[in-house]
């Protein structure tokens, strides 16, 4: 575990110092087309990873809380420490995934690129040179976060992928639907979902029930769109009343299949 200084100076525990930044960066991109956070919000921060979006909301506001689902060990150790640093009692680490039932899954963990950790490792490999891409492209987009990223030549990108991915480990984890969490702790309304979990995000929304829908107000999503998953998902959330959507690729994910959707409600429910 290591520390890291974001641009504004905001100190955080992390893996990697440059993943971190990196993140930061990223987390951003979710805060566009009508989605934000709010004073005495409730959030639900699905693939959190190591609580950068959770760190910036309750920093942002005091009376904020928000669940940050973290189902990797190693990764949620590290959530863990920036919860009790940034938010404590408001920042809440869940150590577990979220999927449509609960149960367990096994994950695999990338030591050298910690963010990339998923259920499924696989869906980088349906599109050949889709991954490394995502790595020139993020290289690009990251500015002043990793400003030497641009000095690297493109044809590293494919090398530079492949050790990313490299060293793989197995875990098992336990997963929960979002609904449970609602039940557990008694929530009325989640005012912004937010669901970044590498491939599994459609699992993850129907995890909610429908009586739970109503409940959420904001939704912000990182779909990868394999086999129609975005139609999917987009009519999933049209079907439960969500009636403004927009779909945006993040700069740097422009050659991939990986799409922002941004849903609300121009009538709340």
């Amino acid at each position: 575990m290591q520390r890291a200084q974001l641009s504004d100076g905001v100190g955080v525990w992390c893996l990697r110092k440059s993943e971190a930044l990196v993140l930061d960066h990223h987390v951003r991109g979710y805060l566009h087309h009508g989605i934000e956070v709010k004073p005495g919000d409730v959030v639900f921060d699905v693939g959190a990873n190591i609580g950068l979006f959770g760190v910036r909301a309750v920093l942002q506001h005091p009376d904020v809380r928000v669940f940050a689902f973290e189902p990797i060990p190693t990764i949620f150790k590290v959530l863990s420490r920036n919860a009790e640093e940034h938010g404590p009692g408001r920042l809440i680490p869940l150590p577990y995934g979220a999927s449509e039932q609960p149960g367990e899954a096994r994950f695999t963990f990338f030591p050298r690129s910690p963010a990339l950790s998923t259920s499924d490792p696989g869906a980088w490999d349906e599109q050949p040179g889709e991954f490394t891409e995502a790595v020139r492209g993020q290289a690009e987009a990251a500015g002043a976060a990793l400003w030497y990223a641009k000095l690297m030549p493109k044809f590293l990108a494919g090398m530079l992928a492949r050790h990313l991915r490299g060293g793989g480990e197995q875990v098992v984890a336990e997963l929960r639907t979002l609904s449970q969490v609602i039940d557990e702790y008694d929530l009325q309304q989640v005012n912004l979902l937010k669901v970044d979990c590498e491939g599994a995000e459609l699992p993850a929304l129907l995890g909610l029930r429908e009586e739970h829908w109503p409940r959420v107000q904001r939704v912000v999503v990182e779909v990868h769109d394999r086999d129609g998953r975005l139609d999917t998902v987009r009519a999933l959330l049209t079907r439960h009343g969500f009636d403004q959507l927009t779909t945006e690729k993040e700069e740097g994910f422009e050659q991939t299949r990986l799409v922002n959707l941004f849903a609300t409600r121009s009538v709340p429910a």
